[in-house]
């Protein structure tokens, strides 16, 4: 068996790992050392010159933060990882490093809210401006790019409308003018969804959800080229400080081996789920990449996704206090942000995730005052479908 034609299940527990580089330890070891000893004062010198591989220090690279990035960077198709303390870390670095004063980023119909808030601060510091786009065609995306345009920012889907944009559309739009692609693929994973496969660029992560899978880690992860990757390794991370604790990669490494298995259970549940609410008389709109109704993003769907994960929008008929009240009703499911843990979770993104946004953007993106997210665990799905019937029996 050819070690590069391994499977997707197969590279999640083994890519980037060698027992044998670590001392025969099936599981790999935790580094958990600030610090590393050299040999001699000159190898200290040629190692801090680039003139001898070996790790310097935890700030600069770290062996069990290495096996996570390599292993990252083959699930995702990329040539190089790197990993950061948060989410937003990753976000902030990646638009550090593409843009300068002056310059411009597109972005789809919606975006995470703290994403939201770095593209405000980025435009009132830096004077770095920013737009929004349906990306929906070829035109309305020609459209939308400026001479100054630097960078094209995706969520697909979109937090948290559920809103998917065609990742091979923009992907050819971009490169006839040189213009990267960064695609935030937390809502997927790796396991549904490739962006560099269809012609993107820079992949990250909020390794938080899916990637870490049991709400105990807060990280990110990006990949690219190894071009990139080294660049901002070299300048914004190493410069800025947004690195991964030992540990945490650690526990990643740990979640990353059920990512698969876990990943099947959050979409299947899903599936069943939306069939009930989809029906509902208490549900006025229902978003999830799965619904058939809803034509378009179903087709980009099956186009780019493996299966339709494990996130469902839906708006409550009534008000903000409705919609809070079943909320409230609930017995089961946690009220509570993030996403992809083993736990159902549910929120109200207009007052909670996106609450930084203004009224008006936020009505923009589709992001109404009825509007709740869910995100679907890994518990019996006939245990949170009576959770949640309960729930809309009392509102």
């Amino acid at each position: 068996m050819e070690k590069n034609n391994l499977r997707f299940e197969t590279e999640a527990i083994h890519a980037g790992y060698s027992s044998k580089e670590h001392q025969d330890s099936l599981v790999p070891p935790l580094y958990q050392t600030s610090t590393f000893t050299f040999d001699s004062a000159e190898q200290g010198e040629r190692r801090f010159a680039g003139q001898e591989e070996g790790y310097v220090y935890s700030r600069l690279a770290n062996p069990t933060v290495k096996i996570l990035e390599e292993r990252m960077a083959k699930l995702e198709q990329g040539e190089a990882a790197l990993a950061f303390s948060s989410g937003m870390a990753a976000v902030s670095a990646v638009l550090a490093a593409l843009t300068k004063t002056g310059d411009h980023i597109l972005c789809s119909q919606g975006v995470y809210g703290c994403t939201f808030g770095l593209l405000q601060f980025l435009k009132e510091k830096y004077n770095i401006g920013h737009d929004f786009s349906a990306m929906s065609t070829k035109e309305i995306l020609e459209n939308d790019l400026k001479p100054n345009t630097s960078c094209i920012y995706i969520e697909t889907p979109i937090n948290p409308t559920m809103k998917l944009v065609d990742l091979e559309l923009v992907a050819s739009a971009a490169k006839q003018r040189g213009i990267p692609v960064v695609v935030d693929n937390t809502f997927c994973s790796p396991y549904l969804q490739t962006p560099i496969s269809h012609g993107c660029d820079i992949v990250l992560h909020s390794a938080t959800k899916y990637i870490c899978g049991h709400g105990d880690v807060i990280a990110g992860i990006v990949i690219g080229s190894s071009n990139f990757i080294k660049e901002v390794s070299r300048t914004t991370q190493k410069d800025i400080g947004g690195i991964i604790s030992p540990f945490d990669a650690w526990l990643l490494l740990r979640g990353l081996k059920t990512l698969p298995v876990r990943m099947d259970r959050h979409c299947e549940n899903a599936s069943m789920l939306f069939e009930f609410l989809r029906t509902h008389p208490k549900v006025e709109t229902i978003y999830f990449p799965g619904n058939s109704d809803f034509t378009e993003d179903n087709s980009i769907m099956h186009k780019q996704m493996k299966k339709p994960g494990g996130l469902i929008s839906f708006s409550i008929k009534g008000t903000k206090q409705t919609a809070q009240l079943l909320m409230n009703q609930l017995k089961l499911i946690k009220i509570a942000v993030s996403l992809g843990d083993a736990e159902t979770l549910i929120q109200h993104p207009a007052t909670m995730t996106h609450a930084v946004v203004p009224e008006e953007e936020r009505r923009k993106m589709g992001i109404e005052d009825t509007l709740l997210r869910l995100s679907v665990g890994l518990e019996a799905w006939e245990d949170i479908k009576e959770d949640i019937e309960q729930a809309l029996e009392k509102i």
